[in-house]
Order: C-alpha cells, then sequence, then structure tokens
C-alpha cells in the first residue's frame, strides 16, 4: 500500500478551531458540555457538523439509529470505503474532547486531502454514530452495537431514559432518523482517534497510544428493595435499609476488583435512592455496577462473586434484590494490520509511541466485530475524562490526528 509523504500534516489550527466552535454548542457548567444524545443540543451539534461535512464536499446519509455518515468519494467504484470517526455526544458533565476529538479528526483528514488534492482509491467515511456514551440510554456504543448485530433496533429504540422518553421517540422527535438499513453498509477498516482517559500516556511522556486491545466490560443494574421506615423511631434490628445494602454491595466491588489487580477495574457511579428524604430509611435503592478487565475469565469470575455477595448482603438484611446486565461487550483484539498502520505512522512522523489497551469501551470495539478495526490515542491532563475539566494540550490533538491521517490514507491508498 502507498503511504503518504513523511512530511505531510493536516492543518493543526483549523482542528483546534473546530473542537472549539463545536464546544459552544450544549455548554456544561463548570466548562464543559452536556450534549447528551438526542437532546436537542444534539441536534444542534449534529448540524453545525453536516455543514462542514458538505462545505468539505462530503454527501452525508443517516441511518435509522441516526448515525451519520460524510462520504468522500474514492477513484475506484468498486472499492470498500475506509470509515474514520466517533461519537459528537456527552456526558451529562461531560468534556469537550471525549468523542469530538475522533469525528472531527475525522474531518480535518478529508480537509487536508483535499487542501492537498490528494484522492484515494478507496472511498474516505468520516463517522459519527449516535449514543457512544450511554448516560442518558443505556447502553453505551448503542448505535454501532445495532450495527454489528449485537443488540436489535428495536430493544435500542425501547431503551428509557429517567423521565420515561423512549430513544426511538426521541431520536424522531429531533430530526435525525434517517432512512437507511443499519448495518447495511460495508466497512474496509475503520480507524478511530480518541483522548486516552487515563494517565499513561501523559505519565510517561508519550504521544501517541497504539490500541492493541479493549478491555471487557459488563453493567449490572442492581434493585434492591427493603422497607421504608422512619429514621428516628425505627429500631436498629427491625430496619430493612436497602441504603445500607447498597452500601455494603459499593465496598464489595471494590475489595473484589482489588482482589484481580493489576488485570481489573469496578466501581458503582450510578446511585438512586427511594424515596431519598432525610427523616425516611430508603426502602428502594437502584444502582449500576460497573467491572472491566482485558480478560475475560476474570470478567466472568468477577460477575459470579458480585452475584454471590449480593445475595449474601441482602439475606443478613432482609431486603430483596433483583440483577439486570444493562451493558456488555468482551475483551477486544484490534486487528494487527490496522494497529501496525497506526504504529508505522507514528514511527513515520517521529512521535513517542507504545502499545495501550483501552481502558473504556468505543464504537470501535463493536465494529471491530464486522470490519479490521484499531484505534489511535493522545494524551489528556491528568488523565482525567468524563469530567467538565477534562483537557488535552492542541499539540496532543494535532499528533494524534497527523497519525490518524496517514494510518487512514495508507489504508485507502492514494490513487496514482
Amino acid at each position: 500500500m502507498a503511504a503518504p509523504g513523511e512530511n505531510l500534516r493536516v492543518n493543526s489550527d483549523r482542528l483546534w478551531d473546530s473542537l472549539m466552535e463545536m464546544a459552544k454548542i450544549g455548554p456544561g457548567i463548570a466548562g464543559g458540555n452536556n450534549r447528551q444524545t438526542v437532546t436537542d443540543e444534539d441536534g444542534e451539534g449534529r448540524h453545525l457538523f453536516q455543514k462542514w461535512c458538505e462545505a468539505a464536499g462530503l454527501k452525508v446519509g443517516v441511518d435509522q439509529m441516526g448515525t451519520m455518515f460524510a462520504r468522500r468519494e474514492g477513484t475506484d467504484p468498486g472499492a470498500l470505503p475506509v470509515y474514520v470517526g466517533s461519537h459528537l455526544d456527552t456526558q451529562p458533565t461531560g468534556g469537550k474532547f471525549d468523542g469530538v476529538l475522533g469525528v472531527l479528526g475525522g474531518l480535518e483528514v478529508v480537509r487536508t486531502l483535499n487542501d492537498l488534492d490528494i484522492k484515494t482509491k478507496h472511498p474516505i467515511v468520516v463517522t459519527n454514530w449516535t449514543n457512544e456514551e450511554g448516560a442518558r440510554f443505556a447502553p453505551a456504543m448503542m448505535a454501532s452495537a445495532v450495527f454489528a448485530g449485537i443488540i436489535t433496533q428495536q430493544y435500542a429504540y425501547e431503551r428509557q431514559d429517567k423521565s420515561g422518553k423512549t430513544f426511538g421517540d426521541e431520536l424522531v422527535r429531533i430530526g435525525w432518523k434517517g432512512d437507511e438499513e443499519v448495518g447495511a453498509r460495508k466497512i474496509h477498516a475503520f480507524f478511530e482517534l480518541h483522548i486516552e482517559q487515563g494517565p499513561i500516556l501523559e505519565d510517561e511522556d508519550i504521544e501517541i497510544g497504539v490500541v492493541t486491545h479493549g478491555q471487557g466490560l459488563k453493567w449490572l443494574q442492581v434493585t434492591l428493595t427493603g422497607r421504608e421506615a422512619h429514621t428516628g423511631s425505627t429500631p436498629m434490628p427491625k430496619r430493612r435499609n436497602a441504603g445500607l445494602g447498597m452500601a455494603r454491595v459499593i465496598e464489595l466491588i471494590h475489595e473484589i476488583a482489588m482482589d484481580y489487580q493489576p488485570h481489573a477495574v469496578g466501581a458503582v457511579g450510578h446511585m438512586e435512592a427511594y424515596p431519598n428524604s432525610r427523616n425516611i430509611i430508603a426502602g428502594r435503592t437502584v444502582f449500576t455496577v460497573d467491572i472491566r478487565s482485558p480478560e475475560k475469565e476474570v470478567l466472568d469470575e468477577m460477575d459470579a462473586r458480585i452475584r454471590a455477595g449480593i445475595a449474601t448482603i441482602c439475606e443478613a438484611l432482609d431486603i430483596a434484590f433483583e440483577i439486570e446486565q444493562v451493558g456488555h461487550f468482551d475483551p477486544v483484539t484490534f486487528d494487527a494490520g490496522c494497529v501496525k498502520a497506526v504504529r508505522d505512522a507514528a514511527e513515520r512522523l517521529g512521535y513517542s509511541h507504545r502499545n495501550i489497551v483501552s481502558g473504556a469501551g468505543h464504537d470501535a470495539c463493536w465494529i471491530n466485530r464486522v470490519a479490521p478495526t484499531a484505534m489511535v490515542m493522545c494524551p489528556c491532563v491528568d488523565g482525567l475524562s468524563h469530567n467538565e475539566a477534562e483537557e488535552i494540550y492542541p499539540e496532543w490533538a494535532a499528533a494524534g490526528c497527523d497519525v490518524l491521517f496517514h494510518a487512514v490514507v495508507e489504508t485507502a491508498v492514494i490513487a496514482d
């Protein structure tokens, strides 16, 4: 495969300006973003992305999950496209770069090709996957999961947010339900640029993470049911305290994750208590256990121990429990050829780099099931993400996008 010249770089100022412009849509309260999936803010961000893509000469298609595909034609009409992208939706208190860097980095690849008048044999498609975060509607990486045949479209449409609104209805409401059949597109290869969301690259002063694997994940939504009672007049031995049960399960998750160091992590991030009144013992709690490991056997062992531990805790406290798995994917091994394209690009460009395992889930994890896939990572300050204080430096974004450009263009093959 032909590779672009070693001196070619993206327009880093234009990339940064685009990131800052997108960050104006759905501003958070502390410098980040709240642009949750299929909200009005999400719709506004999509329109801006569409405008930029059309200005770059791309044809934008939208599938029935709302995923956006912006295509630059290749010279070979029979060649399958190289896809590149990530997501524009954010957490409720999200940062300006998580996901967005990958989408706008993909757009910058195309803009740079246009600037240099470089044509590729394979088409290039810049992609914005719908509902990667899973913050408003679980599971995460939902549109790419439907695309890869992991979950059904109907299941996705029926997911509800806290107010009872369904994903399908909200997608229609904001006007981004497309006509394309989900998963009908064929992919030659997929590349995703992302911030690390962890501290390894910054701590080691390394510019590029070559992602070889992704951790497996399980989300277990737990409902504990006790009995509401007065906090002042109910004797301690007679309490059926769902809040105490939740506290003990949280401690259990931490202990189990520590038993598998350094090959696992675990925490409870989502927590709700009912009726959530100062002088009423919680009669019901709902919370989500998040466990991850790069080893499937470890993930399965943790799952089994957590379920057994919850049963023991609830028996001791005389409370009932329900456990529903609301998210899951096995550990991922990315395509060797695509990984090599990323590594070779970093070496040609002279960027320091190392192999890395992604601690977070990404759309690339599902697309890897249906097409050769790899990821590029750049550092983020203090390893902080899913936080409005999330930050990267312009030179980190530029380095990641340079590597993305070379990997994508090498795979798409420069036309003679």
